[in-house]
C-alpha cells in the first residue's frame, strides 16, 4: 500500500476512535451531572430551614402596621377635602 493510503486510513481510525469517545464522555457526564443534581435537590432548601429556624419573624406580621404619624405635613394642609372639580 501507499504511503499516504495508511496515513488516511490511520488518521480516519483515529478520528472515528476520537468522536466516538467524546460521545460516550458526554453521556457519563451528563449522566453523571444529573444524577448529582437530584441528589441535593432538597438539600439547599433544608439547610435553609434548619439555619433560619426560629429566627426570621413571620412573613404575616407588619411591624409598621400601628406606626405612629409623625409627617407634620399631613395635618398642616387646612384645605385638603376641597373638591377643585366643578363637575365629579
Amino acid at each position: 500500500m501507499d504511503k499516504k493510503t495508511i496515513i488516511i486510513i490511520v488518521a480516519s481510525v483515529l478520528l472515528i476512535a476520537i468522536i466516538g469517545f467524546s460521545i460516550l464522555g458526554y453521556f457519563y457526564f451528563k449522566n453523571k451531572t444529573s444524577n448529582a443534581l437530584e441528589k441535593t435537590q432538597g438539600g439547599a432548601e433544608e439547610i435553609t430551614n434548619s439555619a433560619t429556624k426560629g429566627v426570621l419573624p413571620s412573613l404575616q406580621t407588619n411591624p409598621l402596621e400601628n406606626k405612629p404619624d409623625v409627617n407634620p405635613a399631613s395635618n398642616a394642609n387646612p384645605i385638603k377635602n376641597i373638591k377643585t372639580n366643578p363637575f365629579e
